[in-house]
Parts: structure tokens; sequence; C-alpha cells
């Protein structure tokens, strides 16, 4: 049995689409950044400690996820989770605007005798957007709960012009990934 280390609907929606079994069981986790700790080895991290949170009895498989949106640049990688405020998703939509940025999903998946820790990463393009498209889309209250402050699969979908890699990675679960790693236990 697989059980889903997460309160995100979108991913218990993903692995129901792609016919794979499961139960869910949310992992409340501090989820801070360490100092100089890479986006790419953050998520990673974060995922395992969702996985170990719930993993109780050694016969289930439990799968945990964890996605950030990621601003990078010479200086320093602006990393965005879930926006605290509608204001903060204002600001991360404003940064996002017209640029590109990177989606990243680090995955755990823990079993009786394996443990695998793996990243996808996905490059997502914007459009330039206007004052008043960042303002309507923020009051729509879509952005509330996702990281980045938008969701490729709904409103925001209109703000993107292009994307390189997993598109389902990019709605918080790399299902290809995730099904690779499930067949291999």
């Amino acid at each position: 049995m697989l059980i889903l280390a997460s309160a995100s609907p979108r991913r218990h929606e993903l692995l129901l689409a792609a016919g794979i079994d499961h139960s869910v069981r949310p992992a409340a986790i501090p989820e801070s950044r360490r100092p100089g700790e890479s986006p790419s080895e953050f998520v990673r991290r974060i995922a395992e400690e969702k996985a170990r949170a719930v993993i109780c009895d050694p016969q289930y498989t439990v799968l945990a996820a964890d996605t950030i949106v990621c601003l990078e640049n010479q200086l320093e990688d602006r990393v965005f989770g879930k926006p605290s405020s509608d204001e903060d998703a204002g600001n991360m939509l404003r940064l996002l605007s017209g640029r590109d940025h990177w989606v990243y999903t680090g995955i755990c998946i823990l079993s009786r005798n394996r443990r695998i820790v793996d990243l996808s990463s996905t490059k997502v393009s914007f459009v330039e957007l206007t004052e008043d498209e960042i303002q309507e889309y923020t009051r729509s209250g879509e952005p509330r709960d996702k990281a980045g402050a938008y969701a490729i699969q709904g409103r925001a979908s209109r703000f993107v012009s292009s994307i390189q890699g997993c598109y389902s990675n990019v709605v918080g679960l790399p299902i290809s990934l995730v099904y690779r790693h499930l067949k291999t236990l």
C-alpha cells in the first residue's frame, strides 16, 4: 500500500489520474531552508523529512514531495514557497513576470528496504504581467496555497509562454519520475 505524505489535493489528483492507488496521510514538518542549502538540496531534504514523519509500518511504502519555485541568478537564488498573504503572492508574481524560473520538486519514497530520494526540475517562462492581471489573479484566491503563487493548471496557465520539462512537476508531483521509481520496488 502506498501512502502519500501530503495534504496537497493536486498531488492526490495526479496520482489518481495516473491510476496509482494510495491513501493520504499528511505530514506536518517545519519547512525552513538552511543557510547555504541549495534549492535542490532543500526540496530533497524536506521530502525525506515528510516521508519519515509518517512512516508507521514497514509493510507500507511512503511517498512524499516538496515543490518550490526558484529565480536563479549569479548572486543569490530567490526561492518561493507558498505565499504568506495576497500581498506576498503579488510580489512573487511581479518578480516572475516576463522571466524564466525553475520549479523544483524533491521526492522521497521509503519502503521496507529502500530509500529513494530524487529531484525533478522544470523551466517555466512567464509572459509580462500587468499590475491589473496580478491584482485580478491574486484576488481570485488561486495563488494562496501554491509554490510561487501560481497554478499552471488553473487561471495562471495564461501567463505561461513555455515550459521545458515535466508538466506534472509544475503542478506539484513529477508523476513519470515517481512511477519509474515505484516500479523498482
